[in-house]
């Protein structure tokens, strides 16, 4: 009897025993297992924060606006939408050369404008900065003259190939290109598009054959980039260039090359003048007249000196022309349509295999 109540009272014991310990060890592993709960929406970020947020991005592309502070130390503010910073990649040997101190990338869609001249919206240059923009090319002699200015001094142009031009000498414009500057288009024949006798269809097949053209001579497409012959525009067409995704240029200095009466020295003294008075701007000039290229190897020296900064346009896109008008060139220059056993590229036709 006893034995079987000991037995019994054992048991009992063991069980509370056991029950204790589990117990123990439940609570413990409650409070270490990681809680879960309903997933909640962020709150809206305070407008201070999506600032600081958004400025955490480098850019070096706008700016008329001040940049702000952001925790200790300033950020550059936003820029428009409509420009954005390109890494600059280009090398340069001549350790004192004028150089490019920043590259933009344009987004042409919508057909925006540049040049306060005509344009007021995009302001993207800041204080001291300039863009050279040459007008007429590709001619001999002296396009290679401003070709050879420029890269005498490591810096970039933008320029703007009268398409006639462009099937008269397109190894000259191939070398525009290949020296990494940029090539839009200033129509077919240099025609003022806003003439009395003009029609808006007329004008039309000036832009667009010029862009076929230019593409010709190139061989790829040219930037969407486009400057009105006298800079002369109306409505229309300005809306015509913005349904094709073209990006406008009037400008900030004309340097009146073209004018017989102006020597070399008087361009410099020109844009120097207009240049010292803006403190920024586009400048215009001619890459058809031999006097630009006389005048281009001061002038890049008078704008080192007096420290200012060259900026390089670029486009976020290329052009696409329309094929009927580059068929229209095609019949111009009486050149075959390419058959599609010949429509490749040179560099799949003829290859060096051998060269000493």
């Amino acid at each position: 009897m006893r034995n079987a109540l000991g037995l019994m009272l054992a048991s009992v014991l063991a069980a509370v025993v056991i029950a204790g310990g589990w117990y123990f060890y439940s609570s413990r592993a409650d409070q270490g297992a990681p809680k879960t709960t309903a997933a909640r929406a962020a709150d809206p970020l305070p407008t201070s924060a999506k600032l600081a947020a958004k400025d955490d991005v480098e850019t070096t592309a706008a700016i008329a606006a001040k940049p702000t502070a952001v925790a200790a130390a300033p950020a550059p503010a936003p820029a428009p939408a409509v420009v954005a910073p390109v890494q600059q990649t280009t090398t340069c040997t001549n350790p004192n050369a004028l150089g490019v101190s920043r590259v933009v990338e344009i987004d042409t869609t919508g057909g925006p404008g540049f040049g306060f001249e005509q344009f007021k919206q995009f302001d993207f240059l800041a204080d001291k900065e300039v863009v050279l923009t040459f007008d007429d090319s590709p001619w001999p002699h002296n396009t290679p003259a401003v070709l050879k200015a420029l890269a005498d001094e490591c810096t970039k142009g933008l320029f703007f190939s009268v398409g006639k031009h462009a099937t008269w000498h397109p190894e000259i414009l191939r070398q525009v290109l290949a020296q990494g500057h940029t090539v839009g288009t200033h129509t077919w024949s240099h025609l003022n598009l806003n003439g009395k006798k003009m029609t808006e269809q007329q004008a039309k097949d000036e832009i667009e054959k010029g862009f076929s053209a230019v593409k010709w001579a190139l061989g790829t497409n040219p930037s969407p980039f486009f400057r009105f012959p006298q800079l002369q525009q109306n409505p229309a067409l300005v809306s015509y260039l913005g349904s094709r995704n073209l990006g406008i240029f009037s400008t900030d200095i004309d340097s009146f090359d073209f004018r017989k009466e102006n020597t070399p020295d008087k361009i410099v003294s020109n844009v120097m003048t207009k240049l010292d008075k803006l403190g920024k701007g586009i400048v215009l000039m001619h890459d058809f007249q031999k006097r630009t290229g006389e005048a281009l190897p001061t002038l890049l020296a008078r704008l080192k000196a007096g420290g200012y900064k060259i900026v390089q346009i670029k486009a976020k896109t290329t052009f696409d022309s329309l094929p009927e008008y580059d068929e229209a060139v095609l019949k111009e220059l009486k050149v075959p349509a390419p058959s599609a056993t010949n429509a490749r590229p040179v560099s799949s036709v003829v290859q060096t295999v051998s060269q000493r």
